[in-house]
C-alpha cells in the first residue's frame, strides 16, 4: 500500500516564486522518497534513501523516522525540514527533467 501525503508550503508574504525549477508542490512517499512538481510542469521523484541511510548524513539523519520526513515543506520553492535540512531544486529539475528521478 502506497501512502501519500501533500505537505505544507510555506511562502513570504506576496512572494510566488517563479523559478520554472522552483518546486510547487510535493507528496510524501514510503521509503524516503518524494513526488515533485516543478513551475514548468515537470514531475517525478526525488529519492533519499541512500543519502538518509549513509554514515555521514548530517542534517539528513533525522530524516530517517518517517514521521519526521514526513513534516517536508517547500520554502520559496525548495524542499526543507524542520531541522534545517533542505534540498536545492535547480539540481533536482534538471536530473528530472532527463531521467524521471533524482537521487540524494
Amino acid at each position: 500500500m502506497q501512502c501519500e501525503s501533500v505537505a505544507k508550503a510555506y511562502q513570504a508574504a506576496g512572494v510566488t516564486p517563479a523559478a520554472p525549477w522552483r518546486v510547487r508542490a510535493i507528496g510524501v512517499l514510503p521509503a524516503c522518497r518524494l513526488t515533485v512538481t516543478f513551475n514548468d510542469g515537470i514531475t517525478g521523484i526525488v529519492n533519499l534513501e541512500e543519502l538518509v541511510s549513509s554514515s555521514d548524513a548530517g542534517v539528513f539523519e533525522a530524516l530517517r523516522d518517517p514521521e519526521f520526513f514526513a513534516k517536508a515543506f517547500l520554502d520559496c520553492g525548495a524542499i526543507a525540514w524542520p531541522n534545517g535540512a533542505d534540498l536545492a531544486p535547480e539540481i533536482m529539475h534538471e536530473e528530472i527533467r532527463r531521467h524521471g528521478e533524482w537521487r540524494g
